[in-house]
């Protein structure tokens, strides 16, 4: 269903670990209005509670109040979602709660209110207004604190049997440090290549490099991953660093065009944004195996640091089963 009616919009909610973003866009993809709100390690029930107040919050105090109300909700939420019941079944496997997210936010708010989990939600803003436009059949790889992809083939976002499709960062990364990931098994993708890997991975490799430049933090925080591109080819820790990145995050993508046959793999999020990273991935990629992917392997065009809030709102789009206006 076509839309052109410049007062509709769609309120969005991106739920992330350290902040939530609470905000409205226009059919066209422009985000009007945003406001950001502090989280933190919270559980399921106590992540819906806030996300109830913020909500609240933003609709008293952040948007005209004669402004028509938004036509409908979108959220993008961590772990595995049922977005066609609009159930938020588990953050991880350790906190596991079935809750009717869905339900009890389109009645709160009386509007209708559609979930999804974060990565498909952005790879759901990239089919609609990003390097996804062109593309039916394409791959999203978000690269960030950790690594999944959403995955669309024949114009369809693919979920899986148990909503966990995607988790791609738990695919062997072809480095061998021996460095343990969450899933149990060794030297997967995410361990080596997220933010969190190249944490787990400095640490690891620290004894190896006694003079190393780079600060590796005592105090519970991470290695910042823009501290290792700044002392790239300076410091030999950091320069390993990022090579094994790049190279996992290439045979990443080498593995997936095999899979499902995308013509178009786009790399985004935090370890991504800055574009140091890209360039490498690039260059150890084979042109052979990636001949069919005839867009391209590119860098999202979409804002990072808006790309969740888009896709939150992308959930609340297509849930109403709406169609984005063609520019021009």
């Amino acid at each position: 269903m076509p839309l052109n009616n410049k007062e509709i919009t769609y309120l969005g909610v991106d739920l992330g670990g350290t902040k939530m973003l609470v905000g409205e866009m226009t059919p066209e993809g422009k985000l009007l209005r945003w406001k950001k709100y502090p989280t933190g390690p919270l559980g399921q029930r106590q992540s819906l509670e806030l996300i109830q107040r913020c909500v609240e919050d933003y609709l008293e105090t952040a948007r005209p109040q004669d402004a028509p109300p938004p036509v409908a909700m979108g959220v993008g939420l961590v772990g595995r979602i049922d977005s066609e019941r609009g159930l938020w079944m588990e953050i991880d496997p350790g906190r596991s709660t079935q809750l009717p997210v869905g339900a009890i936010l389109s009645e709160k708010f009386k509007m209708p209110c559609f979930i999804a989990n974060d990565v498909h939600s952005a790879t759901k803003a990239e089919m609609l207004f990003g390097e996804g436009r062109k593309s039916k059949n394409l791959i999203y790889i978000n690269v960030g604190t950790g690594i999944a992809a959403g995955i669309v083939v024949n114009g369809q976002l693919i979920s899986g049997g148990h909503c966990n499709a995607g988790e791609v960062g738990h695919t062997a990364s072809g480095i061998e440090l021996h460095v343990p990931c969450v899933c149990g098994r060794q030297d997967c993708v995410e361990p080596v290549a997220s933010g969190l890997g190249f944490d787990k991975c400095a640490r690891l490799l620290e004894p190896s490099y006694p003079d190393t430049l780079l600060p590796i933090p005592r105090d519970g925080s991470r290695v910042q991953v823009a501290q290792v591109f700044t002392l790239y080819g300076r410091d030999a820790l950091c320069t390993r660093l990022t090579d094994n990145a790049a190279q996992a995050i290439a045979n990443l993508v080498m593995n997936l065009v095999r899979t499902t046959d995308p013509d178009t793999v786009i790399l985004g999020g935090g370890v991504m944004s800055d574009e140091f990273l890209f360039p490498r991935v690039l260059e150890k990629i084979d042109p052979y195996t990636t001949r069919f992917v005839t867009n391209g392997i590119v860098l999202t065009s979409l804002a990072p640091a808006s790309i969740g809030l888009m896709g939150a709102c992308s959930n609340a789009i297509l849930g109403m089963g709406h169609t984005p206006p063609r520019k021009g």
